[in-house]
């Protein structure tokens, strides 16, 4: 009996220790309905033997950005940006020491990033580097995500979390405690400007027909918001889609009818620890390479029209292109990112219409 309640003893300080050693301090949320698997989100396998460029240049093209000429961009895990042909071929432009995530050229031919260590940079056409901006409000942000760019060159841009940074982010899906948002900056002005807050994980950043509005995605729900900024409804927001059955990492838009929106991993896990916070908070202390490791990977993207509804659904159940993170369309081809593939996908849009 004895060493039964020493035993017991033991176990409770263990929980103890454990309960007062996490990190966070995790809330009760509900999940929007997830439409799951079905109807026209219904499996298949489009995505097949997904045909690759730059293979074995590193780990994690999680964006790619469309030059003039046929040249683009991605950047990777280390923190390298390279510039790629259409035939595949490649040089590195820089290396930010950060992490380069979302991209896009803009139209004097830097190439604007958002790094989500360093914040949103611009980078020439010869490499070399310049910090934007990484505060608001005077306070420095943790997570710099993705971006679009309107036309009269304002940069539009997500900051993740307010809560945790990039080599933590999984811990912002453990909280559930909303702090990203969306943010804006003029070159010419130099202003950075909070527009949108308590997103459940700020992500990717979409520029709408004419600019009259932005889309954001918010990966922990599964929801794209609209901001609209022209017209009758300037100022207003709603949502754009009420919930995907993935987790929306990029969007992009293709400049006349559809919004490309990538999906590296299934909402189920996140939905269902939803009511378990204790249960959270447990997890939370594990290994974080552990705790991503089990957030399950996919092979997941959608093409939406202007009204929301999906165009194409194009997945891979054998999944072996995972982690999708974006897709842009880039003269014939659509170039897909991955937050861990040591390459980049390369779809002809003619097969879309096949």
């Amino acid at each position: 009996m004895r060493t039964l309640f020493i035993g017991f003893s033991a176990l409770v300080l263990l929980f103890v220790v454990l309960y007062l050693a996490a990190p966070i301090d995790p809330a009760i949320w509900k999940p929007p309905p997830n439409p799951g698997l079905a109807g026209e989100f219904s499996a298949n396998n489009r995505l097949a033997q997904l045909p690759r460029v730059l293979e074995g240049i590193g780990h994690g093209p999680e964006g790619v950005a469309c030059g003039e000429a046929g040249q683009h961009y991605t950047g990777l895990h280390d923190g390298r940006i390279f510039k790629f042909n259409d035939r595949g071929e490649y040089s590195e432009l820089v290396n930010t020491g950060g992490r380069p995530l979302g991209m896009k050229v803009a139209t004097e031919g830097n190439l604007i990033v958002a790094d989500a260590i360093l914040g949103l940079i611009s980078v020439s056409p010869e490499g070399e580097l310049k910090v934007l901006t990484d505060s608001v409000n005077g306070k420095r942000m943790l997570f710099v995500d993705d971006l679009d760019i309107a036309d009269d060159g304002t940069i539009w841009f997500s900051d993740a979390s307010a809560r945790h940074g990039y080599k933590d982010n999984i811990l912002d899906f453990f909280d559930g405690r909303p702090s990203g948002r969306l943010i804006s900056y003029h070159p010419d002005t130099a202003e950075t400007r909070v527009h949108l807050e308590d997103l459940f994980f700020a992500n990717g950043v979409a520029m709408g027909p004419d600019d009259t509005y932005v889309l954001i995605n918010e990966t922990g729900t599964g929801r794209i918001h609209r901001l609209w900024l022209h017209g009758d409804k300037a100022g207003q927001r709603d949502l754009f889609h009420k919930g995907l059955p993935g987790t929306p990492d990029n969007i992009t838009f293709n400049g006349t009818d559809t919004f490309w929106v990538a999906m590296p991993s299934l909402r189920k896990t996140i939905d269902d620890l939803a009511d378990k916070p204790l249960l959270r908070r447990y997890l939370s202390v594990l290994p974080r390479s552990l705790l991503s490791a089990n957030a399950g990977n996919y092979s997941f993207l959608v093409g939406l029209g202007l009204d929301g509804e999906v165009k194409h659904n194009l997945q891979d159940s054998s999944k072996g292109f995972v982690n999708i993170t974006s897709a842009v369309e880039c003269g014939p081809w659509l170039y897909i990112g991955s937050l861990t593939m040591p390459a980049v996908g390369r779809l002809p849009l003619s097969q879309l219409t096949e």
